[in-house]
């Protein structure tokens, strides 16, 4: 499959066939503007990701790929942000009337299938090196706790509030591998812990500290999305550890952990979608894997630091897809922790080395 129609016919298949859907699910009153923006973003945004050659099989060790082209890097992070954003709207659409759980389940079948077909294509082992199979499997326990907490939080809170905090997990990264790895963290690193976690508060709004009226973010809900970004933190400081394994082995084993460890989740709660629903399931997974495929190759095109910085745009689609589709609001406070919060995380990435991008790959 030529990596083009990732971005191009079934990207086009996925808004024609799942956004009615959610137009019609959505907040009482939202139009059909909400579906012309994304139409509009998405072909503005793909008719710059041009030029992707064909993702063919590669020995071991070796990405499968397409070889660095003329397209520009930032443009195709920038697809990739659009696409996780989507995702998010297609997860909180099936939230309405699915439990988290059982949308977790259904995206890691789909991505255990992707996976597998990759892995074989490219002509690996699944399982990676015996030494490192203890720490490939944390990698995905983690991941697995990570995507349930974020889905969650989607569910429950607005779009553009769920999708900062879930940002925010560069900035726990960083406490956590000064922590477990002994990497130094400088007054940059430290100034932009706090000016992150400030953002954070502000979001929240909690009566007891700024007074006034409280936040419309639940504090609860709140948390869980915090728990989310913490535990995507733990997964990339265990990527970290995991030290010359092939990067599609890594990926295959999220999914391997996540979809047997949500069947006792979500079998005791499962309802079971309509046709429509079991479309935007599909989409689900289909909307994720055209994102890592965009931000992989930016990753590969661009400098880890201007790439990362490019993904928070997910953020601001976030928020334009709360207002059109839900009828979500942002008021000052969100605005000032979203500034805080992108400004700390771009400073953070633009301070790491360009060997790390990979592990920006994912929402996860």
């Amino acid at each position: 499959m030529r990596a083009e129609v990732l971005t191009g016919d079934v990207a086009d298949v996925l808004l024609v066939t799942v956004l009615p859907v959610v137009r019609n699910q959505g907040a009482a009153g939202v139009t059909d503007s909400g579906a012309g923006i994304i139409f509009g973003a998405r072909k503005r945004l793909s008719r710059y990701a041009v030029g992707m050659s064909t993702v063919r099989s590669a020995p071991e060790g070796a990405s499968i790929l397409p070889a660095p082209a003329a397209a520009s890097g930032v443009r195709h992070m920038a697809l990739g942000a659009f696409w996780f954003s989507v995702m998010a709207v297609l997860v909180k659409t099936a939230g309405r009337n699915l439990p988290s759980q059982e949308i977790v389940l259904v995206r890691g079948v789909i991505t255990l299938a992707l996976s597998v077909a990759m892995v074989v294509r490219a002509g690996i082992s699944p399982w990676g090196a015996r030494e490192r199979r203890g720490l490939l499997v944390l990698r995905g326990i983690f991941g697995f706790a990570a995507l349930s907490f974020f889905y969650a939080s989607l569910v429950h809170l607005p779009l553009a509030e769920a999708n900062l905090i879930q940002y925010t997990n560069p900035v726990f990264t960083a406490l956590l591998a000064a922590w477990l790895l002994g990497e130094r963290m400088g007054r940059r690193e430290v100034a932009c812990v706090a000016a992150s976690l400030t953002g954070v508060v502000l979001v929240m709004r909690p009566a007891a500290l700024l007074g006034g009226a409280a936040s419309v973010v639940s504090p609860q809900a709140a948390l869980i999305a915090l728990s989310g970004a913490m535990c995507s933190a733990l997964a990339y400081v265990t990527i970290r550890r995991i030290k010359g394994e092939h990067p599609l082995v890594i990926v295959f084993y999220f999914p391997l952990d996540t979809a047997p460890a949500t069947l006792p989740l979500a079998l005791p709660q499962w309802v079971w979608p309509t046709p429509l629903e079991w479309l935007v399931l599909a989409g689900i997974g289909i909307a994720t894997q055209i994102a890592q495929v965009n931000m992989t190759r930016g990753l590969q095109l661009e400098p880890a630091g201007r790439a990362t910085a490019v993904a928070y745009l997910q953020v601001v689609f976030a928020a334009v897809w709360g207002v059109a589709f839900f009828g979500e609001r942002l008021d000052a406070w969100i605005l000032a922790g979203a500034g805080l919060v992108l400004a700390s995380t771009v400073v953070l990435a633009r301070g790491r080395r360009a060997a790390e991008g990979v592990e920006a790959e994912t929402e996860v």
